[in-house]
């Protein structure tokens, strides 16, 4: 499918609809949609959501694509019903080249607020594990600031110090009760 143009793919999803196979038009342009930003595989795709009766992922894609009408505005409040009007999950909720690259004043204001919601969401769309966070500017990953693995989940330097410091004193606790135990117990 590499080779074909975004027109085909959309063409070729069209005659899926028609052949009476929305499933396969569904995953042909869910899978374009990943890789490639396409208002008309986008327009479609709800179409075809919305036809097989998932409401809420139609509202989803056609909010993305910038959709108009009633079943639109159905389709968009099932989709925030859904959600529960939670911004990560509706900004994850998306296609990814939706999210790669927002084109509407309306989608990146949707990103901001996933954005100020989530803190660990720029992570996890630049490849990052919930919780790893980018090195400090100018910094190489793991020039151990800020803890073992950066995020404050580590040990820093006070803990180890902490640590260090317990252990000695439960050692000359111990050394202690040790020697008062020889003075009262003869031999």
């Amino acid at each position: 499918m590499s080779g074909m143009s975004e027109s085909a793919r959309v063409e070729r999803a069209r005659a899926a609809v028609e052949e009476g196979a929305p499933w396969r038009a569904r995953d042909l342009l869910e899978s374009h949609l990943e890789a490639q930003w396409d208002p008309d595989a986008l327009a479609l795709l709800g179409e075809v959501l919305h036809g097989m009766g998932d409401l809420p992922a139609a509202g989803a894609v056609w909010f993305a694509g910038g959709a108009k009408g009633p079943d639109v505005d159905q389709a968009v409040a099932a989709w925030r019903e859904r959600t529960r009007d939670d911004f990560p999950t509706m900004w994850r909720s998306l296609p990814a080249s939706v999210r790669a690259d927002p084109q509407s004043a309306r989608l990146k204001a949707l990103r901001e607020r996933a954005r100020a919601a989530d803190a660990t969401l720029d992570e996890v769309e630049r490849g990052r594990s919930p919780g790893e966070t980018a090195p400090p500017d100018g910094a190489d990953e793991g020039d151990g600031e800020g803890g073992v693995d950066g995020n404050g989940g580590g040990m820093d330097a006070a803990q180890v110090i902490a640590w260090i410091a317990a252990a000695a004193f439960v050692a000359c606790g111990l050394i202690g009760l040790v020697t008062v135990l020889q003075w009262l117990v003869p031999g």
